[in-house]
């Protein structure tokens, strides 16, 4: 028999996270235990209004299912249980979590992956003026950050990349406008991104307007986030996209993550791995995936002004295992 506990923690940033969708003071998370025979695993995860996500709607789909939970329901019976989302990470993570407990492994043995010693992440450049960007993107350069995502909404384009490329010359860049541009003007802006040698353009349209990058001819990679949560979503981006996005978050919880990757990769995407604003528990549920990509954000818990314990080993623009 199980038991489960399901409960809300608020975990303050040490900076405001700006992007285009608005500024956050604290990562608002979900955590997730389940006990059998005296060990427990654990999940974690961030409600996502975005996706019509709350702490209270996802602790209500969570609980909905408890019953099921503390009989013994295991990871591919959640899957039918709950949709994908934010409610099915943490409860499936947390499944994850309890198996590598029982077996006595880690959660890269138990999934059969080899994790480097140092994982390369993005560090990321929120919205500022472009001085504020530029400075922050130089003072992430010389503290060892060599990949760095900027954030953009839909002015000041030119401007604010131009002083940061200016201000990191080698640094590789990456560019999240989190759905805030359109189609009109897009052409000239990836052309810039591409002048300014940025690596990868990432959701530059509003999910609901995916059908303008059909046939759209463009001179750097442009990758799916919002427009990608599951398997399911690749039909839809076929021929709009070369990357997508993988969030444990999105696709609810690694089991749909890991095979979401592999199938993207069959497909010829290109994977990126990200995360929300979260603890090391997130990201370290998230770890079997790294060797898989090409980028990883996994930046979210370096915004914090306190970590859970056991915190991971962040460094700028690395983690360290």
């Amino acid at each position: 028999m199980r038991s489960l506990r399901v409960y809300e923690e608020a975990w303050p940033l040490h900076t405001p996270f700006v992007i285009a969708r608005g500024s956050r003071s604290e990562a608002k998370v979900v955590v997730v235990e389940i006990e059998e025979n005296g060990v427990k695993g654990t999940g974690e995860c961030t409600p996502y209004p975005r996706y019509g996500e709350s702490i209270e709607s996802v602790m209500a789909q969570i609980v909905s299912i408890d019953e099921k939970l503390e009989a013994g329901a295991d990871r591919e019976e959640i899957q039918r249980l709950l949709p994908a989302g934010a409610a099915r990470n943490a409860v499936d993570c947390a499944l994850w979590d309890l198996e590598a407990r029982q077996a006595g492994q880690s959660l890269a043995q138990l999934t059969k992956v080899e994790l480097a010693d140092r994982i390369t992440t993005a560090q990321t450049v929120v919205i500022g003026t472009p001085d504020q960007m530029a400075n922050s993107a130089k003072a992430l350069w010389e503290k060892g950050a060599h990949l760095l995502k900027v954030k953009l909404d839909d002015h000041l384009i030119s401007e604010r990349m131009v002083a940061i490329r200016a201000a990191v010359p080698d640094a590789t860049l990456i560019v999240d406008a989190n759905e805030a541009w359109h189609s009109d003007g897009l052409a000239a802006r990836c052309q810039l991104l591409a002048d300014l040698n940025v690596a990868m353009l990432e959701q530059p349209l509003p999910a609901s307007e995916d059908a303008a990058l059909a046939n759209f001819i463009h001179p750097l990679p442009i990758c799916a986030d919002e427009s990608c949560h599951t398997r399911e979503s690749l039909t839809n981006i076929a021929g709009r996209y070369e990357m997508i996005n993988v969030k444990l978050d999105k696709t609810g919880g690694l089991t749909e993550a890991l095979a979401l990757a592999a199938e993207a990769k069959a497909q010829g995407f290109e994977v990126m791995l990200g995360c929300m604003l979260c603890t090391s528990r997130a990201i370290s549920a998230a770890l079997p995936l790294t060797p898989k990509v090409r980028f990883a954000d996994l930046d979210g818990p370096t915004w914090l002004a306190v970590d859970a314990e056991p915190a991971l080993r962040f460094g700028t623009g690395a983690l360290y295992l």
